[in-house]
């Protein structure tokens, strides 16, 4: 699709796992005569697969040069794109689902999107526009003037195609590329042939496997079968034993199947088929089920796939046949060598027999699963007299596990039963602590877990309960505008993204969707594989006789510093002498192309000396008392004197886990020289153009007037696109500048992952002293994080989280310390937040324990401890109005009836053991703007052409938060002509000088100011011409009489913001412009046996001022809370122990799916709310709800504890972030966990992944 320049269709993980890259394959069905349309991952998709096939694009199904499709229209109008890159994906999963359903229900709508992935947005505002085919609307998209949708519209499939396969009789086809040879045979007999002469080849269909494999792990087959054509392997049939699946049945077709039958057959009879059922739900999203099929499935052996375990213990067989023998007939648990044609489903289990399966995944559905199992027992007639019981386990080993506990036991089933079978069980599933994959106690508990559900649902003769829908989503409320506001006047209104419908057709192009420039190349890192060595050499002699292979650039092709200086602090481009963390760039490899690159890359020798001391947890630092400079320190009040007179004295720590930035858009840039003067170009995914051309021009050894940086947008940014792409972009000039051609980076999402890093781990100790009331008096507190190996940002991000260490509550003698880790790690970086929600949960779990401890309601405690003063002063004494945070606290109370709710989970508690519930609710205070006072400015230029349209330049980067959107109501409204008429083209160094990075929630405070300023100049000159002539139009104004009267069309904005600082010596200072307020209240549910929960609902009311737009405000508050539900419930890094990043990729690394999101979502913005610090009273929102993600891990602990007291554990238990499936089920002690119990002592073995 790139030789054909339809960019519209993202890569964006390159296996399957986020959905950025989905089309519509179409093929015409010889045997049902008929068009089958499917969504599918285009990253998976070998073209040489899609012989007889028709694609369909974004760019196939509307644009807006010609007419728009409803579906890209309305996913637009409902405010669902904001960085834009998962929205061709999300558009595509939903044109495919009405291609096949015009009138499709909300679950429809929710499994067409199981396969995809949004980082931005939070899922509400795309469902929002989805749900409409349903006839749904919601508060911010009314379907006022929308397109109907009209199937008569749609693309037709090819009719030559249809010709062609109908015709039929097509002979074997071969298609042979530079390494590998595909052939897709025509027939069953032909597959045999091929598959007996090549009987090593794998066999393809569907390359969900295969194709990952290949890429990420580099197995090589020079030759592969595809036998997807070979209608022999498509056919459904059904019999009186069951039904027969093909083995190139996709798993939606068997879905498909299977539903339809259930719907049939008694209950009694599709007991089997609901089991497998569940499963399916639940097995990868919609795209990889499209094309996944049931024999690849079954063939790979994997035992993290699904289906094994439950077709085995179904009994199902398998259809074999090999070239000259005939057909064989063998169970699902036979090994052999023959291939499998077939696979039969059984029906008609008798009554007194019972199949069910279980999985539990990190995420509960477009995950694989940590454990999977299959199990049916059998009943003698009439009686619980087990005649038999089969048992099967994934996930428990390299291979499928069967209990040998499956003779006919001929016992009761009641609790003897289960008491034995768990010890035995307990006894044949113990993992050693070793194990590949870690998490050995968890799996060895979950495998009993698992029994003691399927023994329960027995006894009550229960069916799976179905989870929750999307009936009940709720939009959020937004604030109105003042009905005497003009109606031209955009500002305040729910405004549609300015690059909505572009990002909706694919027409938006962010770096990588540039053209090639003639004779470009392509660099691809060489990265360290050591944690910390000396480097003695590196051999690229092989990886330049890769063909297309053009150089080698190390730190010795740097021509001025290879160096990046950041505050005095600087970090190597390329390792010179010494690496410091496993993904360190050494070195970098210039190809033709990107494959030649990655390939010649791979070839790279690279000889090292082991260095001592090698560490790399927070623990580890504080032993070996490695910590960067500076260390901070804030105090208020007498800490120590104010120990002595309180009530009760506890002390703790808690720990929260790293995050990954997982924006869609991987990092990267294209440098073109310019050939004149040291001149280049770069188009560079940054979110501080400035600093990337400092870096560049310094390591270039030109001035920076030589580098210009052009910004157009970015897939995602969250704080990750500031450091690491200046160091990128460096290297990628410097290759630039050695061959005189231009040089594309385009970081692969494992080596985005390795290479850039995320958000800091912390650990926070702390004393605390309170009174019985919950009155804390004083609190000392040590925040940790993990720097990692250079300092980077660090210790700004320390700043941040002491600065917000009391959040919203006056805590008259509280002492925080800060120190940032230095460990052999890649170096931590800013994220969404900068250590704000790091240094709000420490503070908030010491007031959840001081709750637990003095027998109170937590948000009794939280209310005695708030700010409550008309004017308070910080820990850092600087003043601030609490009223409306108070107003947010108690608002969020009321809306989402936490009084009466409480009430309602104690009632769920104590009616249910093995399910648990949990509600928390937290104020919310966090500071907005640079605490380094100089980043607080703003710069604009705006042009007025002759024409009258209006060209407006700033300095902030557009990365789906509305910046550009706003920028464009605020000159509107000054102007006064409409937004149609005002255009922003790019972020430019060449246009807008020295501008602050995007972040700190200050983008638009700062460019909105000088937007306005620089309008107003303009406005100002306009004047006199506007009062000679005011029946006159804008048009007339500026070109009749402005422009011949030789007035400037042209005027530069500044907004120089207030001075921020601290003095740490003294603790004080002013470190924010102002304070965003909120509060947020979520209750959740834990499954107490396998440590699954459901987010139920979550009430938030947020304080944004007076919203510029409403509905990119809401959708800023809603996707960061998403992205704090993934940062305290799901989303977990693993390292191995020696350092290297173990989740490199969405199959390893889990961010919130639709699934996830909680069915009631509900925000508030707080009304009549006054900020005189920014642009038009509105507040900067783009990071506090990061924060409101603790809700749900609070909600959590709250919900273990209830568990726990079961067991009779009414003490403090440790849970650290983010609760992950395996804490929540860890700390839900019970019979079953002590049943397994692990005698291998920490140090005397090595764990699979370790906590940094």
């Amino acid at each position: 699709m790139s030789a054909a320049r339809l960019t519209g269709t993202k890569y964006g993980c390159g296996s399957g796992g986020c959905g950025a890259c989905t089309v519509m394959l179409s093929r015409y069905d010889p045997l049902s005569a008929r068009v089958l349309h499917c969504s599918a991952n285009a990253c998976l998709l070998p073209v040489v697969s899609l012989h007889g096939a028709a694609v369909v694009t974004v760019e196939g199904i509307g644009s807006t040069k010609t007419k728009l499709h409803p579906v890209q229209e309305r996913i637009a109008k409902a405010h669902g794109s904001q960085c834009g890159f998962c929205t061709p994906g999300m558009v595509m999963s939903m044109y495919t689902l009405l291609r096949n359903q015009p009138q499709p229900s909300l679950e429809d709508i929710r499994e067409a999107l199981t396969g995809n992935l949004c980082r931005c947005t939070g899922y509400r505002p795309i469902v929002d526009g989805f749900k409409t085919f349903c006839g749904i609307s919601s508060e911010l998209f009314h379907m006022n003037g929308v397109l109907p949708l009209d199937p008569s519209q749609d693309l037709i499939f090819p009719p030559e195609l249809m010709l062609m396969l109908q015709k039929g009789g097509g002979g074997r086809l071969c298609f042979q590329g530079n390494r590998v040879k595909w052939f897709s045979p025509a027939d069953l007999s032909d597959l045999l042939e091929l598959r007996a002469a090549h009987p090593n080849a794998p066999l393809v269909v569907g390359n969900t496997n295969v194709g990952p494999n290949m890429m990420f792990k580099g197995d090589v087959h020079p030759l592969i079968i595809s036998p997807g054509s070979v209608m022999e392997l498509h056919t459904v049939s059904w019999g009186k034993k069951g039904v027969t699946f093909g083995s190139a049945c996709s798993l939606s077709e068997v879905k498909e199947e299977l539903q339809g039958a259930v719907g049939r057959l008694d209950p009694e009879e599709s007991r089997v088929f609901q089991a497998l059922l569940n499963t399916l739900r639940c097995l990868a999203g919609k795209q990889i089920r499209n094309m996944a099929t049931v024999g690849g499935n079954i063939l790979s052996a994997d035992p993290k796939y699904d289906l094994s375990c439950i077709l085995a213990a179904a009994d199902c067989t398998l259809q074999l046949v090999s070239k000259g023998t005939p057909h064989q007939t063998i169970r699902i648990t036979t090994s052999s060598t023959k291939f499998p044609t077939a696979l039969t489903l059984t029906h008609g289990v008798r009554a007194w027999e019972f199949v069910s399966a279980f999985r539990q995944a990190q995420r509960r559905e477009f995950a694989f699963s940590i454990v999977n199992a299959g199990m049916k027992v059998v009943f003698k007639e009439g009686t619980d007299t087990v005649q038999s019981l089969s048992i099967f386990y994934g996930g428990m080993g390299p291979t499928l596990l069967r209990s040998t506990q499956r003779k006919p036991m001929r016992l009761s089933w009641n609790e003897g039963l289960l008491e034995e079978a768990c010890r035995l069980l307990a006894e044949e599933v113990a993992l050693p602590p070793t194990a590949h994959g870690g998490k050995t106690e968890f799996r060895s508990i979950l495998s009993l877990s698992f029994f003691f559900k399927f023994y329960m649902q027995v006894v009550q003769e229960l069916r799976e309960k179905v989870g929750y829908l999307l009936t009940i989503l709720h939009p959020s409320h937004i604030q109105m505008v003042s009905e005497i506001q003009s109606s031209k006047d955009p500002v305040g209104r729910p405004r549609v993204h300015i690059a909505a419908f572009q990002q909706a057709t694919g027409e938006a192009k962010y770096y990588d969707d540039l053209p090639a420039v003639s004779g470009e190349l392509f660099v691809f890192m060489v990265t360290s594989t050591r944690a910390h060595a000396k480097i003695i050499s590196m051999d690229f002699s092989e990886a330049l006789r890769v063909p297309g292979a053009v150089t080698f650039l190390s730190a010795r092709d740097v021509p001025g510093q290879n160096r990046r200086l950041w505050f005095n602090n600087t970090e190597e481009l390329f390792a010179e002498e010494e690496v410091c963390c496993v993904g360190q760039i050494i070195g970098a490899v210039v190809a033709e192309s990107r494959e030649q690159a990655k390939r010649a890359a791979e070839r790279v020798r690279v000889t090292y000396d082991d260095l001592s001391p090698v560490f790399f947890t927070i623990e580890e630092a504080i032993q070996h008392q490695s910590f960067f400079n500076p260390k901070r320190k804030l105090e208020r009040g007498n800490v120590d004197e104010a120990f002595g007179k309180v009530d009760r004295i506890l002390e703790g720590e808690m720990y929260m886990g790293g995050q990954e930035h997982f924006y869609m858009e991987t990092q990267g840039l294209i440098a073109v020289p310019r050939g004149e003067d040291g001149e280049m170009d770069l188009y560079v995914a940054t979110q501080h153009a400035a600093f990337t051309q400092e870096v560049v021009g310094h390591t270039l050894g030109v001035d920076s007037n030589k580098i210009t940086c052009h910004v157009k947008r970015l897939g995602g940014g969250f704080g990750g696109k500031v450091m690491k792409i200046a160091s990128l972009s460096a290297i990628a000039a410097t290759a630039a500048y050695k061959t005189g051609r231009a040089v594309r980076c385009v970081l692969d999402r494992g080596d985005d992952m390795l290479i850039t890093s995320g958000r800091h781990p912390f650990l926070g100790k702390y004393k605390v002293g309170f009174m019985n009331d919950g009155t804390i008096l004083a609190a000392d507190i040590t925040y940790y994080s993990n720097g990692g190996s250079t300092l980077d940002e660090s210790s700004f991000i320390m700043e941040k989280a002491l600065l917000h260490m009391d959040n919203g509550y006056k805590i008259p003698n509280l002492r925080g310390h800060g120190l940032v880790c230095k460990t052999h790690l890649p170096s931590y970086t800013a994220f969404r937040g900068f250590g704000g929600p790091q240094g709000l949960t420490i503070i908030e779990s010491i007031l959840h324990e001081v709750a637990a401890e003095c027998g109170l309601p937590a948000e009794e405690v939280r209310a005695v401890n708030m700010y409550s003063e008309e004017e308070s002063y910080t820990h850092h004494r600087q003043p601030f109005c609490p009223r409306d945070m108070v107003r947010c606290w108690d608002e969020c109370l009321e809306k989402s009836d936490y009084s009466s709710r409480r009430l309602a989970v104690q009632h769920f508690n104590a009616t249910n053991r093995w399910r648990k519930r949990g509600i928390c609710a937290v104020p919310l205070k966090f500071g907005i703007g640079f605490s380094k006072g100089f980043y607080n400015q703003g710069a604009a230029l705006v042009n007025i052409y002759k024409d009258g349209s209006v060209l407006v330049s700033h300095g902030g980067t557009e990365m789906g938060q509305g910046i550009n959107t706003k920028a464009v109501q605020i000159a509107s409204r000054i102007l006064g002509v409409p937004m149609s008429s005002i255009h922003i083209k790019e972020t430019c160094t060449g246009n807008v000088p020295n501008a602050a990075p995007s972040a700190a929630s200050f983008g638009t405070d700062a460019v909105g100011m000088a937007v306005k300023d620089a309008c107003e100049k303009l406005m100002k000159r306009l004047e006199p011409v506007m009062k000679a002539y005011p029946k006159w139009t804008w048009s007339q104004w500026v070109i009749t009489e402005a422009y011949c009267q030789k007035i400037s069309l042209s005027a530069t904005g500044f907004f120089m913001g207030p001075h921020t600082s601290v003095d740490w010596e003294k603790s004080e200072g002013a470190a924010y412009y102002y304070f965003t307020f909120g509060a947020c209240c979520s209750e959740v549910e834990i499954d107490c046996l396998t440590g699954d929960h459901k987010n139920i609902r979550t009430d938030i009311v947020m304080d944004v001022g007076k919203s510029l737009n409403p509905a990119l405000d809401v959708g800023q508050v809603e996707g960061g809370f998403v992205q704090g539900l993934g940062l305290y419930t799901i989303e977990e890094l693993q390292f191995s122990p020696d350092g290297a990043l173990r989740t490199r990729g969405p199959n390893q690394y889990k961010i919130p799916a639709l699934c996830d999101i909680p069915p009631q979502l509900n925000v508030h913005l707080l009304a009549d709310s006054q900020n005189p610090n920014a642009i038009y009273s509105s507040k900067g929102i783009g990071e506090p709800p990061v924060f409101f993600g603790c809700t749900l891990f609070f909600a959590i602990k709250e919900a273990i504890a209830a568990a726990r007291r079961e067991s009779g554990l009414n003490g403090r238990f440790a849970l650290s972030s983010p609760a992950t499936v395996e804490k929540i089920r860890m700390a839900c002690v019970d019979r079953f966990t002590e049943m397994v119990c692990f005698t291998s002592k920490p140090g005397s073995f090595t764990p699979w992944a370790i906590n940094v």
